[in-house]
């Protein structure tokens, strides 16, 4: 069965990331812009190298952190599949643009029994769905769901920064609540045109889709808000510049400061509406989810945070259903 009720109910079958990225051979500083500045630094620093070449050991770790995630899903009963490795070809193709295959929530997205293939703003991470297109043919292609592709992005002239008119449309800024489904938009990532294809897609089947607007240096919607169970929530209210959504005003929140979100306080996983796994370096709003009834998995991901995403970003579910 392939389907996504909402963000908190129980986790059944998922995709994990895998740990690879190549640096691109031009940095564009403004787009790096929700990286910290050693993050930064490092791209510059390791123009059209692969990390494994340039981090050995913190390649190494970064995989561990994985393992980490992938073993504590297993104990709560979760299915995980993960991506193969990119081939030799793909990271050829990627060429001066670099190539990523490391966060899996964002090529592709589960809404209800919909599997949407997104569309990647930055370059490097054009061709990055293309390892899981091997569990696509194995998990989804035999289920009775949906499975289709926004549009291919235009191909923008080399100065326009930009990257073009898009569509562009990643699933970081997917967030489902049912028949609602907020989409993110800072100008980093998912773009007004890969909302409109969102809601061409989702209105006949009766969804409502309401794209929001995110702060500058906020790359995608979960970096600002996790839901953690129905009615509870960790959000960074700073960095709403139109405020926290309509639908979420009644809602408990946990908030956080832009600096917070920043190193991916909001971007934990909930297990189910009991349990959730977060970083240990974000322990203060652990103990604040906890105080609500809600056990708490701490792993260390500090190298996943250093590339911008945590643990939401380095899963995809396919099946999140309460029974």
């Amino acid at each position: 069965m392939i389907y996504v009720e909402n963000e908190y109910a129980r986790l059944q079958k998922v995709v994990l990331a895998a740990s690879e990225f190549g640096y691109p051979e031009k940095v564009r500083t403004d787009d790096l812009r929700f990286l910290a500045p050693e993050a930064v630094t490092d791209n510059e620093n390791s123009k059209g190298k692969d990390f494994r070449e340039v981090h050995p050991e913190l390649q190494q770790r970064w995989e561990q952190e994985r393992t980490a995630l992938e073993q504590v899903l297993l104990k709560y009963g979760v299915e995980v599949l993960r991506p193969r490795m990119l081939t030799s070809a793909e990271k050829q193709a990627g060429g001066e643009d670099g190539y990523a295959n490391f966060f899996v929530r964002d090529p592709f997205f589960t809404v209800g029994n919909c599997v949407i293939e997104g569309s990647m703003r930055f370059l490097h991470r054009r061709g990055e769905v293309l390892p899981v297109r091997d569990i696509m043919q194995a998990a989804v292609y035999p289920e009775d769901c949906y499975y289709v592709a926004i549009p291919r992005p235009e191909i923008a002239q080399p100065d326009d920064p930009s990257l073009g008119p898009g569509p562009f449309l990643e699933g970081g800024d997917v967030i489902v609540m049912g028949n609602t489904v907020l989409v993110g938009n800072s100008g980093l990532a998912s773009n007004a045109m890969g909302v409109q294809w969102l809601k061409k897609f989702l209105g006949k089947q009766g969804y409502t889709v309401e794209m929001v607007r995110l702060h500058p240096n906020i790359l995608h919607l979960d970096c600002a808000l996790g839901l953690i169970r129905k009615g509870l929530m960790v959000v960074c209210p700073d960095a709403f510049p139109d405020g926290v959504p309509a639908v979420l005003h009644d809602w408990e929140k946990i908030p956080v400061t832009l600096e917070e979100a920043s190193v991916l306080a909001t971007n934990g996983l909930p297990v189910s509406s009991e349990v959730y796994i977060t970083d240990p370096v974000f322990s203060g709003v652990g103990e604040r989810i906890a105080a609500h009834g809600v056990q708490v998995e701490y792993i260390d991901f500090r190298i996943s945070r250093s590339f911008g995403g945590s643990f939401r970003c380095s899963t995809q579910p396919l099946l999140r259903k309460d029974d």
